[in-house]
């Protein structure tokens, strides 16, 4: 670890998991933020990051000048809000791909996405199989390593909330206790408190490789470290 602690920079910093990220990082010493983004976001008292603030073609320009240890992407859009597939494929495709080229090109070696339960490249759900090919993509980057995070529905405040996810949000805990078990456990929700815990811990990980985290190995990830 470099004097400072990990440098992390954050692409997405402005959605639900970024946010929850930089707040997970107030008070740390191990960890700093440099957040890369489209506009300002308001950052929560004391913490101890930097925000760069740029349109995505100059994204690039940005990765290089966060100095950055590890690329976490929290880039991610829903149908409803992109309002096709093609906008859609734009920006969880296209502009993840675009960013962590811009990453391998400034050096950085680890890159951490936050993708979807489910992905899959043959999926029949576009929006699953979108998913699945960016994995595919970055696999193909060379990144030392790579964690691709694969959460099922995050529990928390959005501005554009989908229909009928207050109510799932309500009922996500208590089904996923009394309904999914075994393989289904991978489908339990969870807040983006935990998954930025689990980044902070995975952040710090030295093995090479590719791995994938799923509600299970995201709670293992978070003990390691402790909540």
């Amino acid at each position: 670890m470099r004097p400072g602690g990990t440098r992390i920079c954050l692409v997405g910093a402005t959605g639900l998991t970024g946010n929850a990220l930089i707040a997970q990082a107030v008070g740390r010493e191990d960890v700093h933020i440099v957040g890369i983004a489209r506009r300002e976001t308001k950052l929560p008292p004391g913490a101890r990051m930097e925000m760069l603030v740029g349109e995505p073609i100059d994204w690039p320009l940005l990765i290089r000048a966060a100095r950055a240890d590890v690329l976490v992407c929290a880039l991610g859009t829903t149908m409803r809000q992109a309002g096709d597939e093609a906008a859609f494929r734009a920006i969880d495709h296209d502009l993840v791909r675009f960013c962590a080229e811009a990453a391998r090109a400034a050096g950085i070696e680890h890159m951490i996405l936050i993708s979807s339960v489910g992905a899959d490249r043959a999926s029949r759900h576009f929006y699953l199989s979108v998913k699945g090919e960016t994995e595919q993509a970055l696999g193909k980057l060379g990144f030392r390593r790579l964690d691709i995070l694969r959460p099922s529905l995050l529990r928390g405040h959005r501005w554009h909330r989908r229909p009928g996810e207050a109510i799932a949000q309500m009922l996500a805990p208590m089904l996923g206790v009394l309904v999914l078990h075994g393989k289904y456990r991978a489908y339990r929700s969870i807040s983006p408190a935990k998954v930025a815990h689990a980044i902070l811990a995975l952040a710090r990980e030295k093995e090479r490789g590719r791995f994938v985290h799923e509600y299970d190995a995201m709670q293992r990830a978070i003990r390691r470290i402790g909540d």
